[in-house]
């Protein structure tokens, strides 16, 4: 791959390919171009079939999406950029109805802002999967789901994988914030960044990214790359992020699941 944006796509397609084949209930698969991976959590963005090369193999997608509908009712098609007349197609055919844009935010490692003295702050800590369960009880706070919602995504040995790191921002030694790095060859994905209710507002957020980017960046990492929704861009922004692809996902509706 030779583009920064190739180069990203192929970074978060090996992440989910790690993420799917070491999460407890996860499964993987591949087809020429397509990739396909289900976790088993209730969220589309985590049960999904995608092909994120510049021109999508629609016969393979097709035999995934039909894989993949069998075994979860919540899923999606991820292509970059606006899916083709025949994505729109086959999403329609299975009964994937809405559409979001998932905006693909980067930032080289000598680019990155870091505050002042960040270094030393001690609010955020590695967790392995010794503390899978504590994480998880954070991480489902922070994104203000019911209670079983993220499932055993982050069971089993997940937070002890090679390239795969945990954190947990404390507050009085109560978790209060996570944060997920998966680091694929020369590129760091920020992941799970989320705060609870009570804490945000304290830059904890940020504190938690930036120490995903430290560690990333002192094991190789020279790019780094994540998704974020309209409320947490400018923050990303304020780092070093740029907007460099925006992404379509296909999903079904939670009343046609």
């Amino acid at each position: 791959m030779s583009t920064t944006t190739d180069r990203l796509a192929t970074a978060y397609s090996d992440a989910m390919g790690t993420l799917c084949r070491v999460t407890p209930k996860g499964w993987y698969a591949e087809r020429g171009t397509a990739r396909a991976g289900v976790t088993h959590v209730g969220v589309a963005s985590l049960n999904v079939v995608f092909d994120l090369t510049k021109d999508p193999d629609i016969g393979s997608l097709d035999e995934l999406a039909t894989e993949v509908s069998g075994q979860v009712p919540q899923w999606s098609i991820i292509v970059r950029g606006e899916p083709s007349a025949g994505i729109v197609d086959l999403a329609a055919r299975h009964r994937l109805s809405e559409r979001s844009a998932l905006t693909l935010l980067a930032c080289a490692a000598n680019d990155i802002v870091f505050r002042p003295g960040s270094a030393q702050r001690t609010l955020v800590r590695r967790v392995g999967a010794a503390e899978s369960d504590t994480y998880t009880a954070a991480f489902t706070e922070s994104f203000e789901v019911p209670e079983g919602s993220f499932g055993s995504l982050m069971g089993g040995a997940v937070l002890d994988t090679d390239g795969v790191t945990g954190y947990l921002a404390e507050d009085s030694g109560r978790p209060v914030g996570t944060a997920l790095g998966m680091l694929t060859p020369g590129v760091v994905g920020v992941f799970n960044i989320g705060v609870v209710p009570a804490a945000r507002g304290r830059g904890l957020g940020r504190a938690l990214t930036e120490a995903v980017l430290r560690d990333g960046i002192a094991a190789g990492a020279d790019a780094a790359y994540l998704h974020t929704s309209p409320m947490g861009r400018p923050l990303y922004e304020s780092m070093g992020f740029a907007l460099v692809e925006t992404w379509t996902m296909l999903s079904s509706r939670p009343s046609e699941a």
